[in-house]
């Protein structure tokens, strides 16, 4: 990636008006959530959870971008559309936060990513 092309992320993502959404809430995390308004922590839940963040009408409004954990890389909304791809599309960039080492996106080959 570029210089260039990191400095038009930077500024996309510091957008005026807009911020980072934080949706990475691991399996602990995301259960204790659960939990404490008596909800099943399982994929269905969590995904229709996800999907109701990121639908919302007129995010795209106010997030520029998005973190994700890493089994929302790979989950699909209820319509077959992977979540990074229905953030994308609504001019939201999609993140995940890792310290792994490098890594590419599941449908973002371009986008760099560091895992856990």
């Amino acid at each position: 990636m570029s210089k260039q092309e990191l400095e038009s992320i930077a500024q996309a993502m510091v957008a005026k008006g807009k911020g980072i959404l934080a949706a990475d809430e691991s399996m602990g995390t995301i259960k204790r959530r659960f939990d404490s308004i008596k909800i099943e922590s399982n994929e269905n839940n969590r995904r229709a959870y996800r999907e109701m963040l990121f639908t919302t009408k007129g995010i795209e409004e106010a997030i520029s971008g998005v973190i994700l954990f890493e089994e929302t890389l790979r989950t699909k909304a209820s319509d077959g559309t992977p979540f990074p791809e229905l953030l994308s599309k609504k001019g939201i960039m999609p993140a995940s936060k890792s310290t792994r080492g490098p890594s590419t996106f599941l449908f973002f080959p371009e986008r760099l990513s560091l895992k856990d």
